[in-house]
């Protein structure tokens, strides 16, 4: 299968950091679901940062309760690409299913940590994203917001994070509705 010397769930997982199996790793993982999330989630330790990344690709997709804490504990990995991915992960709806996103208790507070303090740009601009989300019901998120659009030396970060600020096009497009 594969092309794959070994096709085990952890062996696949291992792949995730070799540059010529990684794609087809990262589908095969996909594909076996729920079955291959024992795996990710032990993946997100690996000293790879490539299968760190690729484990919080995987959970964007395949994300459960149970490893909702690792994700966000993934937002301070010390590798770029791996922040990006797991803020990317927890900001995401699109791509998940059925599970709900995480709440402002358990998400705002490293959001707002790395938008104002993480030196990669990508990151700050992913953090930006998951504290958009809270920007009409959260106050430091609105406020965080409006500093980093002040201040952020990066202008990709300024002008994203114009988005999720008041008159922003993301802003006003998922503004509450009034009730009829």
């Amino acid at each position: 299968m594969l092309g794959f010397p070994r096709t085990d769930t952890d062996s696949l997982v291992a792949y995730l950091g070799d540059p010529q199996r990684t794609v087809g790793a990262y589908w095969a993982l996909l594909q076996r679901g729920d079955d291959a999330l024992d795996a990710i989630r032990a993946g997100l330790s690996h000293p790879d940062a490539a299968v760190r990344e690729g484990c919080c690709r995987l959970l964007d997709h395949l994300v459960d309760t149970e490893s909702m804490d690792l994700l966000i504990a993934m937002a301070d990995d010390p590798d770029a690409k791996v922040r990006i991915s797991a803020f990317h992960a927890l900001a995401c709806d699109r791509c998940k299913g059925d599970t709900c996103a995480p709440g402002a208790d358990l998400v705002l507070d490293p959001a707002l940590r790395h938008l104002a303090t993480d030196p990669d740009p990508q990151v700050r601009l992913r953090a930006a994203e998951l504290a958009g989300k809270f920007a009409h019901v959260d106050d430091r998120a609105l406020a965080a917001l409006r500093t980093s659009q002040a201040e952020d030396p990066s202008p990709a970060v300024r002008k994203k994070v114009s988005w999720y600020l008041p008159g922003g096009t993301i802003y006003e497009r998922t503004a509450p509705r009034p009730l009829r």
